[in-house]
């Protein structure tokens, strides 16, 4: 018995090639430039708000406030000087025996009348009336003080003849050194009454 034999023909390369597709080539991208970083500029501090201004006031406040305490705690300790007059309130009147009994001699530097008592004895007047404060004139025809304000009338020694004034005209220490009188005007002294000892004599 005969067997056929078939012959196989190669396949051609061309059309071998013809049955596989072209895959299309992908165009290069073109790179990209590196953009230089720029510096980072600090960021400000954010402004103080309400609370933190309320609270900067507060310890202002509180500061100040301990300084002055400590101020006067420290002016208090302060040992303090021995007070001096001052030669301005000490006023020379003069020699004791230019002034005759029953006299009254103005010094408005001092601020006072000098007055010789019919026995010998002087007083520093103060010329303010205690009723005010006005200055009160001495009045030599009448022989007394007659306050211009309120009419208040006082005698040779300070004492209320009339009203309104309430108590006798302040006094002025008077002293009497080597025949010389002085006057301490730095104080004035209050009194109720005339009194006999309040008279100074040399």
């Amino acid at each position: 018995m005969a067997v056929a034999r078939v012959k196989v023909r190669a396949a051609s390369p061309v059309a071998a090639s013809a049955a596989v597709p072209t895959v299309p080539t992908v165009p290069t991208v073109p790179t990209v430039p590196t953009v230089p970083t720029v510096p980072t500029v600090p960021t400000a501090p954010p402004a103080p708000g309400r609370r933190s201004f309320l609270k900067a006031a507060w310890v202002g406040v509180g500061a100040a406030a301990l300084a002055e305490a400590a101020w006067i705690v420290a002016a208090f300790l302060k040992p303090r000087k021995a007070a001096t007059k001052s030669p301005a309130a000490l006023v020379v009147a003069g020699p004791s025996d230019a002034f005759a009994p029953g006299s009254v001699t103005a010094f408005p530097a001092g601020k006072f009348y000098l007055v010789r008592l019919a026995d010998g004895g002087f007083l520093a007047l103060h010329r303010q009336c205690t009723h005010l404060g006005c200055s009160v004139p001495w009045d030599e025809g009448t022989g007394r003080f007659v306050c211009p304000c309120h009419a208040s009338v006082f005698d040779l020694r300070g004492e209320v003849l009339a009203p309104p004034a309430p108590r006798p005209l302040d006094l002025f220490a008077v002293r009497i050194e080597n025949g010389i009188v002085k006057v301490d005007v730095s104080t004035p002294i209050r009194r109720s009454a005339f009194d006999p000892s309040q008279a100074t004599k040399g």
